[in-house]
């Protein structure tokens, strides 16, 4: 066959796939309408009318403590980091590089008889310290040690920006030592609760006893490790308090932490951590270190030090034998639901993530993220930034004083969509096959020194707090900026090409853009000015017409009750309630200017309006197990996914005129009680 014979019958081959494809494409269901539970009005529960369906055919796995839209779109990332992963392991690469050290973390993650051969060799010399423990200064130089291991034991301490000096990196004391997800899990005694304090206890006393315990000292040990926990819990801000940025502003000179707590030699431990040239620290609850200092004094060493032993075999469960894996897992169950304990392939992987996720996140882009992707989502962050402006300019509870800061707010908001321009270096980070939990610990140490050293330096306002794969976003008021990773946008089974743009508004303009967007003028981000500074820019009145808004969203979020006995916190989730509702109306007023709106051809009988509001929902598709469910309605700053589609929408005009919603619905609720914010 000549060439010209060759390229003819090889490109009939080609247009005869690129054909198959096309019909391939045509042949998917359409992404909204293969969801919907026709049995459910929309004015009834449209979280269930937009979601029930695919909910009904899709049982929650085993392994899994809910399961939805963020589930598919993480277990196909995972698939994508195990390809790259793997690829890696087999290159032979040369030492230093990111596929070195990739493919060591990925190999001896997965080697399993090493892991179990080893025991607990890799943390023993850790494990000495703790034994050789005899007083508060030695225990606290231990402290110190795991800390950089990413241990949070005693209190919490990091470093991040000066809310109210943004251009300064800050050492910052924070309350924490609690090993239950939040402080209600020590005083609320409703069964279920008394029951996870129960377990507890026994999840305590069986990790001292396989790590060499005498059984009736790790009992002991057990009991008073909760007593002790329950005195810091006490002393613990509930979550809601900790939503206010000026009461958790404490900031005092470095060579007054004697005063708050003087059993902690403070010059020694700042030292061990490497908090190193600062003059001053910010404090958020100087009440909880108070009661710190007394039970230092208060408390036998004996006690803190199986209370310290406790949590670093709990803080390295993951990375021991699988004896300590299961045992965590088995109590956490209580908290996720989940009947089976995740493969090791993919443990291995949210590892990898935390340990170089933007080392494989340079990988990840190149071949999941393209630049027409990019520009389309950077288009419509311009669009809702547009549709915000116009918003504001028709407020009528604002004066004008007010609106012009706004403005100035709005329009220096940064965007970060799809990936960094700039890449974190991992030079300094050793990887290397000799274990699993040396590589953690290495990586720990890392990330510590990493963030320890910006002490003293210039803000890098270009850095990612989250890799590309990551399917979230956020909103930091200390720099004014939208983070919009690639994985954000990912509708599973979908090229962005295929959907719509009333998908594509609902989805990722409401959902994601217009909710980031609104943060900036939440409750909490409102707080903030143009330049990320904790700095109050609005009149009294303004403020005060705000805050009575927001107290109509906190009644109709706190009525919420999704489990009997457990409602929706109103203040703890106000300022994500705001978002969604704020990201809600950007992104109408956004989509009202597509050509398809304008256009108003239905697709699959679906009107471009009502696409996107079933665009928004299917960003919140899933279930979720009644024990995560719980855990979350304690701890999270966020309601439940069926709540961030109905709570929001009773509040929005349009989905009254779009679904025909009526006095006697469900969902009806008068135009007097509902929320007018942005």
């Amino acid at each position: 066959m000549n060439k010209l014979n060759w390229l003819f019958v090889a490109c009939c081959g080609l247009m005869a796939c690129n054909q198959e494809a096309k019909k391939a494409e045509a042949a998917k269901p359409d992404v909204l309408a293969v969801n919907i539970d026709s049995t459910v009005k929309p004015g009834e529960d449209f979280f269930q009318y937009a979601n029930g369906g695919w909910i009904k055919k899709n049982p929650i796995p085993g392994e899994q403590s809910s399961w939805g839209i963020g589930n598919l779109v993480i277990e196909e990332n995972l698939k994508r980091l195990r390809e790259i992963s793997e690829k890696a392991a087999a290159s032979k690469a040369a030492a230093g590089s990111n596929d070195q050290k990739i493919g060591d973390f990925w190999t001896m993650a997965m080697d399993s008889a090493k892991i179990e051969a080893d025991g607990l060799k890799p943390i023993q010399p850790l494990l000495d310290k703790v034994n050789a423990i005899t007083d508060i200064p030695t225990m606290l130089s231990t402290v110190a040690e795991l800390k950089k291991l990413g241990s949070s034991t005693l209190f919490s301490d990091f470093v991040s920006q000066d809310a109210k000096k943004s251009d300064l990196m800050a050492y910052q004391l924070w309350q924490g030592g609690i090993t239950l997800p939040e402080r209600e899990y020590y005083f609320k005694n409703d069964s279920a609760t008394i029951h996870i304090r129960n377990e507890y206890t026994k999840h305590i006393s069986k990790m001292l006893s396989m790590a060499g315990e005498d059984t009736a000292k790790a009992t002991a040990a057990a009991k008073n490790i909760l007593a002790l926990e329950t005195k810091l819990a006490t002393a613990s801000r509930k979550i809601e308090d900790l939503r206010d940025p000026y009461k958790n502003y404490n900031k005092m000179a470095i060579t007054d932490l004697g005063k708050m707590a003087g059993s902690v030699d403070w010059v020694n431990y700042l030292k061990n951590t490497g908090v190193n040239s600062v003059d001053s620290v910010i404090v958020g609850q100087p009440e909880f270190f108070n009661a710190l200092n007394t039970a230092l004094s208060a408390t036998p060493i004996d006690v803190w030090k199986q209370y310290i032993r406790f949590n670093l075999l709990n803080d390295m469960a993951g990375v021991l034998p699988d004896a300590y894996g299961n045992q965590a897992f088995n109590f956490n169950k209580l908290f996720s639901g989940a009947k089976e304990r995740k493969p090791r392939w993919k443990r291995a992987i949210q590892m990898e993530e935390g340990a170089m996720g933007e080392m494989l996140g340079q990988l990840y882009v190149k071949e999941f993220f393209n630049e027409k992707a990019k520009k389309r989502y950077t288009d419509m962050v311009e669009a809702i930034r547009e549709a915000l402006k116009d918003r504001i300019a028709k407020l009528t509870w604002m004066s004008d004083s007010t609106k012009q800061k706004a403005y100035t707010k709005l329009a220096t908001i940064k965007s970060k969509v799809g990936y960094p321009e700039k890449w974190k270096d991992f030079s300094s980070l050793s990887i290397s096959r000799e274990s699993l939990a040396k590589n953690y610990m290495n990586a720990n140490v890392f990330w510590h020194n990493y963030q320890f050293n910006k002490l003293g330096k210039p803000v890098d306002r270009d850095e990612w707090d989250m890799t590309p794969q990551t399917y979230n976003a956020y909103y930091n008021p200390s720099n004014n900026e939208i983070v919009l990773p690639a994985g954000i946008f990912t509708v599973p089974g979908y090229r962005d090409e295929e959907l719509d743009d009333a998908v594509v508004y609902g989805y990722g303009g409401a959902s994601t853009i217009g909710h980031e967007i609104t943060h900036g003028f939440d409750d909490e981000g409102r707080q903030f000015d143009e330049k990320g500074n904790l700095v109050s820019w609005w009149t009294k009145t303004d403020e005060e017409a705000f805050t009575k808004k927001a107290a109509v969203m906190v009644k109709q979020f706190d009525d919420f009750e999704p489990i009997k006995g457990y409602h929706i916190n109103g203040k703890a989730t106000l300022g994500e309630n705001i978002a969604d509702l704020g990201g809600i109306l950007l992104g109408i007023e956004a989509f009202k200017k597509t050509t398809q709106y304008k256009e108003n051809k239905p697709i699959s009988n679906l009107t471009p309006m009502q696409r996107y509001f079933l665009g928004y929902s299917l960003g919140w598709l899933g279930h979720t197990r009644e024990e995560q469910l719980r855990s979350r309605l304690l701890t999270d700053v966020h309601s439940p996914a069926k709540y961030r589609v109905n709570g929001p929408f009773v509040d929005v005009d349009e989905f009254y005129s779009t679904f025909s919603v009526k006095p006697g619905d469900a969902m009806y609720r008068p135009d007097s009680l509902r929320v007018r914010i942005w």
